[in-house]
């Protein structure tokens, strides 16, 4: 399965972001809003500054508090992000992010973001592959 097929099949299309500057009470705002885990921080919609998850708030809580929820999101990020193609392999992508502990990637064309997946989004579509192969080997199996 390749990941633009993930993509046809989520029911939000189109990518939810936060601008760079904005404050992580703003983040953890619209994290909770639209009952998200991660969000692209991008200063237009295409590119990507980075990406802030729920852990990275959670952690600067842990450190510093409150009083941290008035940083910038641009503070805390993931800046280093690694995205995938909509040509690419799940299989390869679910090894991507499980060896290097993403649970999100942005899904890149002509170096514009054009979807955001999670690695929930790519299991359950692996899982949807595996319960197909296993109707299929049952149904030759059984001769029908």
């Amino acid at each position: 399965m390749l990941v633009n097929q993930i993509i046809r099949n989520k029911p939000q299309q189109g990518v939810i972001t936060i601008s760079p500057g904005s404050s992580l009470e703003d983040a953890a705002k619209l994290l909770s809003e639209k009952r998200i885990g991660a969000v692209v921080v991008s200063p237009d919609g295409e590119k990507v500054a980075g990406i802030l998850s729920e852990r990275d708030i959670v952690r600067e809580l842990g450190k510093r508090g409150v009083a941290c929820m008035s940083d910038t999101v641009d503070s805390v990020m993931t800046r280093n992000v690694f995205g995938c193609s909509p040509e690419d392999n799940t299989d390869l992508v679910l090894q991507t992010m499980t060896q290097k502990r993403f649970r999100h990637l942005p899904v890149m064309e002509d170096g514009k973001m054009i979807a955001f997946i999670s690695i929930g989004d790519v299991v359950a579509a692996r899982m949807s592959e595996l319960q197909l192969e296993k109707d299929a080997l049952t149904g030759m199996i059984m001769g029908y």
